[in-house]
């Protein structure tokens, strides 16, 4: 753990910038989809950059990994849990739960359980709208104004049923571990963040009120005026339009204000947001003139190139706000991602169809069971497979392993042309009680998937040719993720690399604040270290 020790260490040290103040901020910026190699890649080719002057004031870890699966949801979660997904209970921002009961539920006796856990825009009020329903007038322009408390932005008739108390379960109440904002705020500290939608009020911990101001624009809204506006993800200019609007909210918290900038509350103690316009420039084959993804193996395209200088010179903007306001000797800054992005090698790329898939599966099992339900209750499968079964017996995992792992075809390349693909387009499958020890949990488990499926390096489970990469999965792609410590107390010029984990920021970022990791849940049961800040 961090202490008296760590800024004595720092102070001595010849490699370490020269004394600051306690850090008294901590801003937390995740850019999604962004890899080790590509923050490498860029660093080396602008020297003078934001981004490689960041690197350059701090400690650089090479080696750090996300949480497998590699989803915004258990991504975002471990870094301000501390927890991997069988602590949490998340798995995927869409999964399933074997004990909860169907949305709208409002007589629970004698309901039979199981029920799928959306926690994407489908929670919203409007979905179709940049401020998820709020009502809000001169949209988009006036989206600084949208609600700090995305609670009341969700539907409740949309969320699953706990079947004891006969009430809808919130995010924040699904959550199984305490967050580093609820640490905070428990000792009297301010919170902020940003993310992309009314669902993320899972951040806020059990207690839901862990962060004082939470802005969560819809990602997945109509961004009109952009040629393929049909959301903000469509049009990589449109997503950068919707990344500035929470930097804005940033560079309001940094003076003091809340993010709509009406109260002087004064700067959070933990504050931030993530960055989408990576992750789109990586998941689009083209956007703006531009060609997406990478042109040889590690090798950013242009539209991947053009987004990683546009979140640079945004990072840099926070920097110069901080120094502006006399903060960048108090707050120590943390860069990191949420999940990689795979495959990297666009030769790889094999664009399989699960519908047939996951159809053959259901097909195949009422053959054999002419009255049972279909076997596949849920599944998610972007890069991986997650998928919850209506049978949970061995016979029945066994049986869906067996099928997935005998089946053949064709995908599509990135030419768009046929690819033959074996085994489902899977390198490892986990079913049933593998899947539960996989992740750490009993069998049975009624959140873990029945079935966890690795695919070979390259595959993405897509229906179209819309998608060049995608994240879920467990390939290094979607797992070495950059991590970047810099700014106040922390040592200048290191590069480390020993292998670390994203759920070590959590830990980390109470210990920068003089508080105890140990406060946090998933720290204490899983013993999370803070990250080695020498």
């Amino acid at each position: 753990m961090l202490g008296g020790a760590f800024f004595a260490q720092a102070v001595a040290s010849p490699l370490k910038s020269e004394p600051t103040s306690q850090p008294r901020h901590v801003l937390l910026l995740s850019v999604d989809g962004m890899h080790q190699s590509d923050l490498a890649w860029y660093v080396a080719a602008h020297p003078n950059s934001a981004l490689a002057q960041l690197v350059d004031a701090g400690t650089q870890y090479t080696h750090a990994s996300t949480t497998i699966p590699s989803d915004s949801f258990p991504g975002m979660v471990a870094q301000l849990t501390g927890g991997s997904p069988g602590l949490t209970g998340v798995y995927y921002d869409d999964a399933w739960n074997a004990k909860l009961l169907p949305a709208g539920t409002t007589n629970c006796k004698g309901v039979k359980p199981g029920v799928e856990i959306d926690f994407t825009e489908d929670l919203d009020k409007n979905k179709s709208s940049p401020d998820a329903g709020e009502g809000l007038g001169g949209l988009p322009g006036s989206i600084l104004q949208m609600t700090g408390s995305p609670q009341k932005l969700i539907d409740p008739s949309k969320l699953p049923v706990d079947p004891k108390t006969c009430k809808p379960v919130y995010p924040h109440s699904y959550l199984q571990a305490n967050t580093v904002f609820e640490v905070a705020q428990n000792a009297g500290l301010r919170t902020a963040w940003s993310d992309k939608h009314a669902a993320y009020e899972i951040l806020n911990g059990p207690t839901g009120t862990g962060i004082d101001d939470l802005f969560t624009p819809e990602i997945n809204s109509d961004a009109n005026g952009y040629p393929a506006g049909n959301d903000w993800t469509t049009d990589n200019k449109a997503t950068e339009q919707y990344d500035n609007y929470r930097v804005q909210a940033v560079l309001n918290e940094i003076d003091g204000f809340n993010h709509q900038h009406t109260d002087r509350v004064g700067t959070p103690a933990i504050f931030g947001m993530n960055f989408q316009a990576v992750s789109t420039a990586q998941k689009l084959p083209s956007s703006d003139g531009l060609q997406g993804g990478y042109t040889n193996k590690s090798q950013p395209g242009p539209l991947v190139v053009k987004n990683l200088g546009f979140v640079s010179d945004e990072i840099g903007r926070m920097v110069s706000e901080l120094r502006k306001r006399h903060l960048d000797k108090t707050t120590t800054i943390i860069l990191s991602s949420k999940h990689g992005q795979s495959p990297t090698d666009p030769n790889a790329l094999n664009r399989i169809d699960d519908g047939p898939l996951l159809d053959g599966l259901n097909a195949a099992w009422k053959k054999t069971h002419p009255k049972a339900a279909p076997l596949v209750a849920h599944a998610v499968d972007d890069d991986g497979m997650l998928i919850w079964l209506s049978d949970r017996s061995k016979a029945a995992t066994d049986f869906a392993k067996a099928y997935l792992l005998a089946q053949h075809g064709n995908g599509t390349d990135i030419n768009k042309a046929p690819k033959a693909f074996a085994h489902s387009g899977l390198e490892t499958v986990y079913a049933g009680a593998a899947a539960a020890k996989y992740f750490g949990v009993k069998p049975g488990d009624a959140r873990v998937p029945d079935i966890f499926g690795i695919s070979q390096y390259g595959v993405v489970y897509t229906g179209g040719t819309k998608k060049v990469a995608e994240h879920g999965g467990a390939h290094s792609d979607d797992l070495n993720v950059p991590l970047v410590i810099s700014g106040a107390g922390v040592p200048t010029k290191v590069v480390d690399g020993a292998p670390v984990e994203t759920k070590q920021i959590a830990p980390t970022i109470l210990s920068i604040l003089g508080l105890d990791p140990a406060s946090l849940v998933a720290v204490d049961k899983q013993h999370t270290e803070d990250l080695p800040i020498r």
